[in-house]
């Protein structure tokens, strides 16, 4: 690559890498959600040779959260700002693959369940830890290459393709796993098969992030660092500089930023609502409105289907017209609509169902186009790996806690349940149940948003609500 390339061409680069950076987090969304349509088996563990439960399954889930709640994510974002992205992101993305590795070989080694459950569980650790700190490498990546531009829509495309592998793991993990007649087991090799699907989608996913670090890198040396050298190097800016590296006290000062704060708790509730959901969609959706399997994958993939639309849009509508916390009142508002339709909707009409997958899209696309592209605004770019870092560490721990809620409620109504039936009472009651904590956390995403909005006005220095295209 010459200079001239990239002296002339950084508009069209940064598109480029764009589609580099989304590759590892698509790959790393499927891997994620592989079981999310499937949730309904381990609801009668008799008819897996891997024997888990719903409870299993939900402790597996929860391992993602856990490195990253335990220190790691804060840790290593912190790394990242001193390092960079290249060579942080570079490892993580390798951390990443190893746990996913580690969960294919738990599910397929023929282990005692004890044990294939201990080593999935490390394994997705692992696998959390590696796709959360890839993915502030990717958010950091995005705000340094479009910063002063149109930061919303790329950050809106690259939650859009990511979630197309949220998609593609809902819609094509029960193609891969094929439903069974009554009374069938589902080998260890049927079970696995989205693992190794996953496994080859990140194989793709490394090779297009060494070419994003070979782009980064010589970037960095033709326009981003020489533009910097270009600049008047007298003593005031000597000093500007020197304030400009990144020190922990920094850390402390996020910390005690109200507006950050609020941001990252919105995150934690309005996430949890959402991911938390998709974990046990189908162990939602069949009892509480009485369909096959089938309808329910097409109903959840509603959701990742919709950000590919409308993330984008509601991304260049954030940059264009700004309003950014009204947007994310609107989507809290969206999401508590949507589960309060799946709680308290007349049992088995499922068109209620499509209705607040609709609600849920929409919202899965509002409030993540407005909420991403503010926290640059408020946070200097010296500490702006870590910042992202601490909102992922914290939405970790909510959605850790809400996985390991929902599973037991699920496992304990499945028990109480002398056949596992998707119309038994026991089990609709355990759907029900799980409905009630989302409605819940809706309403605290709802209030923290009506705050976020509020301090906005009182604070119109932040930019907030002003549009990103200057």
């Amino acid at each position: 690559m010459s200079e001239r390339i990239f002296e002339n061409d950084k508009k069209k680069l940064k598109w480029v890498v764009l589609a580099c950076l989304v590759v590892p987090m698509f790959a790393s969304y499927f891997f994620d959600d592989m079981f999310s349509t499937l949730s309904h088996l381990f609801e009668n563990p008799a008819l897996l040779e891997l024997g888990w439960n719903s409870s299993d399954y939900g402790l597996y889930t929860s391992g993602y959260s856990v490195l990253c709640i335990f220190g790691g994510l804060v840790i290593c974002g912190m790394l990242l700002d001193r390092l960079g992205v290249r060579i942080t992101g570079s490892i993580f993305v390798g951390i990443m693959v190893l746990g996913a590795g580690m969960v294919a070989i738990a599910l397929t080694g023929g282990y005692i369940p004890k044990m294939s459950l201990r080593l999935a569980y490390i394994g997705c650790m692992l696998f959390g830890l590696g796709s959360e700190i890839a993915g502030v490498a990717v958010t950091r990546s995005i705000a340094k290459w479009f910063k002063g531009g149109s930061m919303s829509l790329a950050m809106g495309l690259q939650l859009a393709i990511a979630r197309l592998g949220t998609a593609l793991a809902l819609i094509f993990s029960p193609v891969l796993v094929h439903e069974k007649s009554a009374g069938d087991v589902y080998t260890l090799v049927e079970t696995a098969k989205p693992a190794f699907f996953g496994l080859g989608l990140m194989a793709l996913g490394i090779v297009l992030w060494v070419v994003f670090v070979i782009i980064d890198a010589r970037a960095d040396k033709f326009f981003f660092l020489k533009s910097r050298a270009d600049e008047d190097m007298s003593d005031d800016r000597a000093n500007d500089i020197k304030e400009d590296s990144f020190r922990f006290s920094d850390v402390l000062k996020l910390l005690g930023n109200k507006q950050f704060l609020m941001i990252a708790f919105l995150c934690v509730f309005f996430y949890s609502s959402i991911i938390a959901f998709k974990k046990f969609a189908s162990a939602i959706l069949i009892p509480r409105f009485d369909i096959p399997v089938e309808t329910a994958s097409l109903m959840v993939s509603m959701l990742p289907f919709a950000t590919v639309i409308f993330a984008p849009l509601f991304g260049v509508l954030v940059d264009k017209v700004g309003k950014g916390t009204r947007w994310m009142v609107i989507g809290a508002l969206l999401a508590l609509a949507a589960h309060i339709l799946l709680a308290f909707a007349p049992q088995g009409v499922r068109a209620y169902g499509y209705i607040g997958m609709v609600f849920l899209g929409f919202a899965y696309s509002l409030v993540p186009a407005a909420m991403w592209p503010s926290v640059p605004k408020i946070v200097p770019a010296k500490v702006l790996g870590t910042a992202f870092a601490l909102i992922y560490w914290v939405q970790n721990l909510g959605l850790m806690s809400f996985k390991m809620i929902s599973g037991n409620i699920l496992a304990a109504h499945s028990a109480n349940s002398e056949i596992v039936n998707y119309v038994t009472d026991s089990i609709v009651g355990g759907a029900f149940q799980v409905e009630l904590m989302f409605v819940c956390i809706c309403i605290i995403a709802l209030l923290l948003s009506f705050l976020l909005m509020h301090s906005s006005k009182n604070h119109p220095e932040m930019e907030l609500d002003l549009p990103n295209n200057k």
